[in-house]
């Protein structure tokens, strides 16, 4: 299989990370994108690289986000290498912020449990978290602070990924794929635009847009749209240097003084819209975290979809067809396992043995509807 064709339905960092492993391998690639590559979920993302704060405990997805962590120093600096784009990767740590003894209490269990893994965590008083971080709110009552969660501008890495499967050879064509092609109860390609192109194997990393693909045999319900609206401030120099959490959204500092703020979680259909009620939510929790950021001007404003399951776990590995693959449903985790998911789809792709078992993120775990 390693000079298999193959075909790529997603231009995100999902089908250019798996391009760009698929034919440093030695496979024939082509992306098909029915719009600008990345403009979607991975352009309006955060960036923010944190299994530890995201995870609801120890399992197979706190290890598959652990291990794509883990790649992110090497993965920036190869990016950087092939195109010379700095992807900005910050090992900046990550603060959750509590403001109530009752989730102050959430907090040092996650942190107990976390320890128990020999992962680095610690549980902050008021006086240590202002210590760190002199401009973050004097209602802080505890924080946890996550090390080892880091940052990566999602937009550089966009770019970058976009221009490295185009520089070993991946090829790029914009249409719309109107569905899969099959034949004998294989998938042999895809139909864009009404013209068939043959694959030896078809990969389908369409985001939230994944299920519509005709012939996936994946219920457009089990990967749908979660709209996240997004805010960007702009301060002269930057007021804190840890990403910050609450139980609300969080802010994430850049190293030029542009701030990140997000998000809501609204099931809106494919309505990308930014809505005065998401501005206020959003504006509302960064001044709580930072009263200084009141006074800094809003640069930007936008709304992404991101690919939602309910068990918010990614669906990864062969699909319900032979030829087919699936590499969807990353939620809010998209930017962080973009180097994990490239990784194992090419190991699975190409007839290889993955390195992390991919049976917890079977496309079939869901009940039928």
């Amino acid at each position: 299989m390693r000079d298999a064709n193959v075909i790529i339905v997603g231009g995100g960092v999902m089908g250019c990370g798996i391009a760009l492993r698929l034919r440093q391998a030695g496979a024939r690639v082509t992306v098909l994108e029915r719009s600008i590559p990345g403009a979607e979920a991975s352009s309006a993302a955060g960036g923010i690289l944190a299994p530890q704060m995201e995870s609801e405990g120890p399992g197979p997805f706190l290890e598959l986000c652990l291990r794509s962590r883990a790649l992110y120093p090497e993965f920036a600096a190869e990016l950087r290498a092939l195109t010379g784009v700095n992807v900005d990767y910050l090992s900046s740590g990550l603060l959750h912020l509590a403001f109530d003894e009752s989730s102050a209490q959430r907090l040092k269990a996650t942190v107990d449990w976390q320890r128990a893994l020999d992962l680095r965590a610690e549980l902050l008083g008021p006086a240590e978290v202002r210590a760190l971080e002199p401009q973050l709110s004097p209602e802080v009552v505890a924080a946890a602070r996550f090390p080892d969660d880091h940052q990566v501008d999602n937009r550089l890495l966009t770019r970058a990924l976009t221009m490295a499967a185009a520089k070993v050879g991946a090829s790029f064509r914009t249409g719309y794929v109107r569905g899969v092609v099959e034949e004998h109860g294989r998938v042999v390609g895809v139909d864009l635009d009404g013209e068939t192109l043959r694959a030896d194997a078809v990969v389908i990393a369409a985001g939230s847009w994944s299920g519509l693909v005709q012939g996936v045999s994946v219920d457009p319900r089990v990967v749908r749209p979660a709209r996240g609206q997004m805010v960007q401030l702009q301060t002269r120099l930057p007021l804190f240097s840890h990403v910050l959490f609450s139980d609300k959204g969080y802010v994430i500092p850049r190293a030029d003084g542009r701030v990140i703020a997000g998000s809501t979680l609204e099931f809106a259909g494919f309505e990308k819209h930014v809505t005065a009620e998401g501005l206020h939510r959003i504006l509302s929790l960064a001044m709580e975290l930072c009263p200084a950021l009141a006074s800094a001007p809003v640069q930007e404003t936008w709304a992404g979809l991101r690919p939602y399951t309910d068990d918010h776990l990614p669906i990864l590995g062969a699909g319900p067809l032979p030829g087919l693959f699936l590499a969807t449903g990353h939620f809010r985790n998209g930017i962080l396992l973009a180097p994990i998911t490239a990784r194992l789809m090419a190991q699975a792709v190409l007839g290889e043995t993955p390195s992390l078992d991919l049976t917890p993120f079977r496309f079939d775990r869901f009940p039928r509807r």
